[in-house]
């Protein structure tokens, strides 16, 4: 469902060359949920970037569905890291849900069904008349995702989404998501610099180098496809699968510091 080959993002700028992405192949399954990670600073969110059609890689290609990316392409969903800035304060929740939909040419009542059933999946059945400065920065996020899955989208990118938020609200976040991808099988790619949510969440966890980036391991995650904060978390097999990524990251920036 998303292919990317030989990725290449440089920078140019103030009389000097940073090369962000310097190396990226990766393929994502249809109905797969892939976790990147890294050391911060490593381009996580350029690479996402280039993969939504927001930013022109230097070289390199993207494919969704098969076909390249030069532009936002059609049946993607973006979730970003600043909730707030991404919904309109001016227009109701329900408002907020429905916008992309017109987009689609679907019938009122039809967009409204979609809304409905967003809301309803992430817990905000009763929100849809409330504006979103009225809600706390977890039930925003909330309002993101059931916007994203209202559009109906074939795959769905996730930017730090959680970042914002307090511990316990990113709790209930990570679950929500698990289950949603689970309803819904959208093929899922999520970018986070945190690494048990990672390894939470994921089938798969993506670690990427220090920057220029390439990808330095793609791990399994060989955990029950459900998942719990408690037993999960304190399984031995999480704490192990942790570890490891914990030391690939250390070593990413240690090799960084030699250079």
């Amino acid at each position: 469902m998303l292919e990317i080959q030989s990725l290449r993002k440089t920078y140019d700028g103030h009389g000097r060359r940073v090369e962000a992405l310097a190396d990226i192949t990766l393929s994502v399954g249809a109905g797969q949920f892939v976790c990147v990670v890294g050391p911060s600073g490593c381009g996580k969110t350029t690479l996402l970037r280039c993969l939504g059609g927001l930013l022109r890689p230097t070289s390199g290609e993207v494919r969704v569905a098969g076909a390249t990316v030069s532009g936002p392409p059609d049946g993607l969903a973006i979730v970003f890291q600043e909730y707030g800035r991404s919904l309109m304060p001016w227009l109701r929740v329900a408002d907020n849900v429905e916008l992309p939909l017109k987009a689609k040419a679907i019938d009122r009542a039809e967009r409204r069904r979609l809304v409905a059933e967003a809301l309803s999946a992430v817990g905000l059945a009763d929100a849809g008349r409330a504006y979103p400065w009225q809600l706390s920065g977890g039930m925003q996020q909330r309002v993101a995702i059931a916007r994203a899955i209202a559009f109906g989208p074939r795959v769905l990118l996730m930017d730090e989404p959680f970042a914002a938020v307090d511990a316990q609200t990113r709790a209930d976040l990570e679950d929500l998501v698990r289950r949603v991808w689970q309803d819904t099988g959208v093929t899922l790619l999520f970018v986070t610099h945190d690494i048990d949510e990672a390894v939470y969440l994921g089938e798969r966890v993506v670690i990427l180098s220090s920057s220029p980036t390439r990808v330095l391991e793609d791990l399994p995650i060989d955990l029950p496809s459900s998942r719990d904060q408690l037993a999960t978390r304190s399984d031995a097999r999480f704490v192990e699968l942790r570890s490891h990524v914990y030391a690939r990251i250390q070593e990413a920036k240690g090799a960084a510091a030699r250079v």
